[in-house]
């Protein structure tokens, strides 16, 4: 795969600690920051939320003012909580 340069902003201490650990464990920057990355990716790639949403299309603006008003139109009655369920994924 291709790699490309990315600059990214952090605070000093983070970039400290970043350099003494991988002083220690003789890694270089850019390995720790992507071994960081990718169990990072990881746990968000995981989460249901992401899952469920990842592959669908944006909604148009009629679809999108559509639900907007569907929900502006909801009392907090309408958006209570009644039933609770777990699900296992």
């Amino acid at each position: 795969m291709a790699t490309k340069a990315v600059n990214f902003k952090t605070d000093e201490r983070r970039i400290d600690d970043m350099k003494a650990i991988a002083a220690v464990f003789n890694l270089t920057m850019t390995d720790m920051f992507n071994e960081a990355m990718d169990a990072y990716l990881s746990k968000l790639k995981a989460d249901p939320f992401y899952r469920l949403s990842v592959g669908i299309p944006e909604a148009s603006e009629e679809e999108s003012a559509e639900i907007l008003g569907a929900l502006d139109a909801m009392t907090d009655d309408d958006l209570e909580i009644t039933t609770v369920r777990h699900l296992a994924v």
